[in-house]
């Protein structure tokens, strides 16, 4: 028999450190060469990380939340497979360690709600929480994170999803089954503990935290807002919704934009880059690469609508839709959510009237889409009602003037109030 220090692999190009978000197996356990130990995050994604050789757990080197570096100790195997050195090689070959994607595709929306704070004897009957073999209670990130901000144990919360995996809706079935235990807790009557809640930011949110920060702190934002007269192109997004049922998809605002936007940076290629302010360059790109910011049960994701250029609207629409519905799901891979040239932001119909985004380093530009409302316009010499639209874009100032910010919004401006152009492919 022999020890085997497992490493930390390399989980991602590029990456230096990675988030140990959970243990899938415990001291003791018997692992096999396809077992997978452990699920990390990067600021790409969640992986799984299997074990190399076959034996028995006898370390594990960090708790959940600790922020490993690549190369690190992970876990410990006692094994006496022939041929096993007793530890990794420092070069992260493959005997590191096998990855996998981590599988959220079951995580469901978050659904808002303050809960009473209960104790074992006001809760209701509930049996315990299937677990993987050897590890905890199946659960997403997220909804682990929910459930201790409101002391709950998923190992007693009965799992509606996927071999038991535990589910936000059932963190929200077992508040209500309190609230009607409790009627005055729901109703708020109850007074509050004035002790405020100190919960650890870890996962997602703390990537999420750590690069809006570095792009804030290092990037001069210069935001420039510009109003969008949409009527004609919200007539025929409709028509063209209403008449092309057969593509199996619904257009949103957003194919409509990335068009105009890939148009726009034809005459402006020097916007479609990443500046590295190390190394003092700038990379400009043929291909245009455009991130969609998306909202997901873990938090902020960026995946990506690769060649956006070689697209038309639908098959921009089709694409769109396909990464962030991997995003949500918790599918996309690293490759689809990592390599964005430019990105858009949007929050749909809650867009507000004016935001100010922040760029997604190391891009220079960022698309920020606001609502579309009816307002009163001037037209032929009378007020008429118009579907308006603000655009609300940050450049990184250091790369960006003034003058060429105005004039890539205005490119932008002019082909969505003229939408016949974006079916233009020759110019």
């Amino acid at each position: 028999m022999s020890r085997y220090v497992m490493k930390l692999p390399d989980v991602g190009e590029g990456v230096a450190e990675a988030e140990l978000v959970e243990w899938l197996v415990q001291i003791g356990d018997h692992v096999t060469p396809d077992t997978a130990i452990a699920e990390v995050l990067t600021d790409k994604a969640t992986v799984e990380v299997s074990a190399p050789v076959a034996g028995e757990v006898v370390a594990l080197h960090g708790e959940p939340g600790d922020v490993l570096a690549v190369g690190g100790d992970l876990i410990g195997i006692e094994t006496d497979q022939a041929g096993v050195e007793s530890s990794t090689p420092d070069d992260g070959e493959n005997e590191a360690g096998t990855l996998v994607a981590a599988d959220h595709s079951n995580a469901e929306a978050l659904t808002p709600s303050d809960p009473p704070t209960t104790d074992s004897a006001t809760m209701p009957a509930a049996r315990r929480s299937p677990r993987r073999e050897g590890g905890g209670p199946i659960a997403a990130p997220a909804v682990r994170a929910r459930a201790k901000a409101m002391g709950l144990d998923l190992a007693t919360i009965p799992g509606s999803g996927p071999d038991g995996r535990v589910l936000h809706q059932d963190l929200d079935r077992l508040v209500n089954s309190v609230a009607r235990v409790h009627p005055g807790a729901a109703s708020g009557l109850v007074s509050a503990s004035d002790e405020g809640h100190r919960i650890a930011v870890r996962g997602v949110r703390r990537k999420i935290a750590e690069r809006l920060s570095t792009a804030w702190r290092e990037i001069p934002h210069i935001t420039y807002v510009e109003d969008v007269d949409v009527t004609e192109l919200e007539r025929l997004r409709a028509e063209l919704n209403e008449r092309s049922s057969d593509h199996g998809v619904r257009l949103t605002i957003l194919p409509f934009l990335a068009r105009a936007m890939v148009m726009a940076l034809a005459d402006q290629p020097e916007l479609n880059a990443h500046y590295d302010h190390g190394a003092e360059t700038l990379t400009t790109f043929d291909a245009v690469h455009i991130g969609v910011a998306t909202q997901t049960d873990d938090g902020l994701r960026v995946p990506v609508v690769r060649h956006s250029e070689g697209r038309g609207i639908w098959g921009l629409a089709t694409e769109i839709g396909r990464v962030t519905a991997a995003a949500r799901d918790g599918s996309a891979t690293r490759d689809e959510l990592s390599g964005s040239t430019i990105t858009i932001t949007s929050l749909g119909a809650m867009g507000g009237v004016v935001t100010t985004p922040i760029i997604n380093p190391p891009e220079v530009v960022i698309v920020g889409v606001n609502k579309i409302e009816t307002r009163p316009a001037w037209r032929n010499g009378a007020f008429q009602p118009r579907q308006m639209m603000n655009l609300s874009s940050s450049f990184d100032h250091r790369m960006v003037d003034g003058w060429d910010a105005a004039t890539f919004v205005q490119r932008i401006k002019r082909l969505l109030e003229t939408p016949a152009l974006l079916f233009i492919t020759d110019s």
